[in-house]
């Protein structure tokens, strides 16, 4: 038999709280700023030295090989390329989501916010991935769990790091689905994946990037497969956003003229390596890598001549299994010499130190500076 209730006294009941929409902000600013403490950094992400092999059964693949940059406070950073680069590597990487085994980050630092985020525990990366740094993958229909609702998976992030309640939290996911334009949010939120489109999609996947107000999104092809109207709408959303917001983005993308119209800065990645960066200005105008030359002319113009064939870059990509201590783009190149067949070139300055090239056809002892 249950005992009787007691009534409770007043004074030592539980109070209720419901959170007015400025509480809700606050609490989001002030649970963003708990990881933040004693941190003093010239930039938001520095990488240093990074290199992530990955151990097969035919050699060691060295898929990011001594790969430094950075990303300033509200920035917006391109890093552009072939397939198979290193671009994706080089952001799973900073969010330590590299598959171990076969992935292993091998050598450098990775600073966030002054935070060297690779001695960090499992348990500590885990409350700053998806607090402070945003993912926006490649393909929304695999990232996203097609047993879970819509709602559901926005919300993982928003209770586990922002601690709301269920109904605060409720009122952040309809106002994420509404910054980021789904009709009749509220509605949605008990949907699937399935019954989106794949532009609504990709919404919904910026919607989860951007839960916690992050300080840092890194945006892995985030128009892939999206017709050329949705590509359009979804980069200008991602841009907005990052206005609105001061947030910094990592652009990773094949198409110089997305790079172009995003960036403030680019990086040029060929084989595992930066070989060419620079601001979007010096890159287009002046580029100074034959790599950088080939993507650009594969670009279509609309200068060109009509019914002439877009230009290619002759070849493929080397294997990152053993790669020779050379020019890693001189089978390719049109403008290779013996030097470049024999020794690798560094990173070096061209014109102001802002804009750097790997190759050492325009060093300025070089034949074609």
């Amino acid at each position: 038999m249950l005992p009787a209730e007691e009534d409770v006294p007043a004074a030592d009941a539980p109070t209720i709280v419901e959170l007015s929409p400025d509480d809700v902000l606050r609490a989001r600013t002030e649970a963003v700023a708990k990881v933040g403490i004693g941190r003093d950094a010239d930039h938001l992400l520095e990488v240093r030295g990074l290199s992530t092999h990955f151990y097969t059964p035919d050699g060691i693949v060295q898929a990011v090989d001594d790969v430094s940059f950075d990303v300033g406070y509200g920035e917006t950073l391109g890093l552009v390329g072939e397939s198979g680069c290193g671009k994706s590597v080089s952001a799973l990487s900073i969010a330590r989501l590299v598959p171990d085994p076969p992935g292993k980050i091998v050598a450098g630092e990775i600073l966030f916010d002054g935070i060297d985020v690779l001695k960090l525990s499992a348990e500590d990366m885990r409350k700053l991935r998806g607090k402070e740094i945003g993912f926006i993958f490649q393909d929304p229909l695999t990232s996203l769990n097609p047993t879970l609702t819509i709602g559901y998976q926005i919300g993982e992030a928003i209770r586990e790091h922002l601690g709301l309640s269920d109904k605060a939290a409720q009122e952040r996911i309809v106002e994420l689905l509404s910054k980021v334009g789904i009709p009749r949010a509220r509605e949605r939120l008990k949907d699937y994946p399935f019954q989106f489109s794949g532009g609504m999609r990709q919404r919904v996947m910026i919607a989860i990037a951007l839960s916690c107000d992050p300080k840092l999104i890194l945006a892995d092809e985030p128009t892939t497969a999206l017709d050329v109207t949705i590509q359009a709408q979804i980069l200008e959303l991602i841009q907005r956003l990052s206005d609105e917001f001061s947030t910094a983005v990592l652009l990773i993308t094949h198409d110089l003229g997305i790079a172009a119209g995003m960036c403030d800065r680019v990086n040029v990645m060929y084989a595992g390596r930066i070989v060419e960066t620079g601001t979007v200005d010096e890159l287009f105008e002046n580029p100074q890598m034959p790599y950088a030359w080939g993507l650009l002319d594969s670009l279509p113009r609309i200068d060109d001549i009509r019914g002439e064939r877009l230009r290619t870059i002759d070849g493929m990509p080397p294997l990152l299994i053993r790669p020779a201590a050379a020019c890693r783009f001189n089978p390719r190149c049109a403008y290779a010499r013996d030097i470049c067949r024999s020794s690798e070139p560094g990173l070096t300055a061209r014109g102001n130190g802002d804009h750097m090239a790997r190759c050492w056809a325009t060093e300025t002892e070089g034949w074609i500076a």
